[in-house]
């Protein structure tokens, strides 16, 4: 099965047996240790045809993972875009009615707006409001590195430095179309300790994807504190991870008419050398990078108004 350029590699699995959880919320199951700690929140399927987070889910139940200390809760998302996964049409399923990943904001989800993704966010409100540490598994359209998205802060970089993977952290603001869960409330404040980070595991349907989101999650329980090395180590790769190299971004290209065309096929993470090159049309503007050693942030192939068709971004030191 396929889509344009991209196999579908990556199986699902079977959600039924968490469907009933044990918090009152469908799809949603949390472990309490009884010892003082952090409660660590993993969340998967925040976007229907992103399989690799239900994989890395699936995974720790089925290691029956408990937490040492604090709290532990995975939750599975936007279910009813996931249960309409067809790998004939395998981007039709990324939402119902509208991108799950851009209505945490308090105006939006104490609006007046209603569609099936803000109901079932508003279910789980209370449980990312009770997060210290969230940490948010996807993939992306096009089959580029896998990409950190640790928010625009300082404590965002820090938490990224600290669980290791991906090699490639990006420090963003997020997007002009609304408001991602990995920045909702606390965890874009600077002075709050709660943190988030939001990981981008490769293409959405290629295998590795799906180890990579395995992998991201066991760093970032053992850095928490939740698991330990006994039950993490046996399924982490022998080789410690590269150094990472932190990209921030500082600004998208939002789409401002409904008929915007990139000049070349970009996949993500190209670097343009000169400032003013020319990458797009929106309408009959030219879009162009905004400086030098330009790096390309996850060009989408969602050409929609008011949307991020790129992010622009360079290399930075980390703090």
């Amino acid at each position: 099965m396929s889509c344009p350029n991209y196999s579908i590699d990556l199986q699902g699995p079977d959600l039924a047996p968490y469907r009933a959880g044990n918090t009152g919320m469908d799809y949603v199951t949390s472990f309490d240790s009884g010892a003082p700690g952090p409660h660590a929140v993993l969340t998967a399927l925040v976007h229907g045809n992103e399989l690799c987070g239900a994989i890395a889910l699936d995974f720790l139940f089925r290691q029956n993972v408990r937490p040492l200390k604090g709290r532990l809760t995975l939750a599975f998302a936007n279910i009813a875009a996931y249960e309409s996964f067809d790998p004939e049409a395998p981007n039709a399923s990324r939402y119902l009615d509208e991108d799950f990943n851009r209505v945490w904001s308090a105006d939006t989800l104490e609006g007046p707006r209603d569609s099936r993704e803000l109901r079932r966010a508003r279910e789980l409100r209370p449980l990312i409001d009770s997060a210290d540490l969230l940490l948010d598994i996807h993939s992306m359209q096009h089959a580029t590195a896998p990409l950190m998205m640790a928010g625009p802060l300082a404590k965002g970089r820090r938490l990224a430095r600290e669980v290791g993977v991906p090699q490639t952290v990006v420090s963003d603001p997020g997007h002009a179309a609304g408001t991602r869960m990995r920045d909702y409330a606390d965890f874009g404040l600077a002075e709050s300790d709660k943190n988030a980070l939001l990981v981008e595991c490769g293409q959405h349907w290629e295998k590795s994807s799906g180890s990579v989101a395995m992998e991201t999650a066991l760093r970032f329980l053992l850095h928490t504190g939740v698991v330990d090395a006994g039950f993490a180590v046996p399924h982490l790769p022998k080789e410690p991870p590269p150094a990472q190299a932190f990209i921030e971004v500082t600004g998208p290209a939002t789409i401002e008419t409904d008929s915007f065309t990139f000049t070349q096929d970009f996949r993500g993470m190209e670097v343009i050398a000169k400032g003013g090159t020319v990458i797009g049309h929106d309408g009959g503007r030219a879009v162009t990078t905004p400086y030098d050693e330009c790096v390309l942030i996850m060009p989408s192939r969602r050409l929609r108004r008011g949307e991020s068709a790129v992010r622009f971004g360079r290399y930075i030191d980390a703090d």
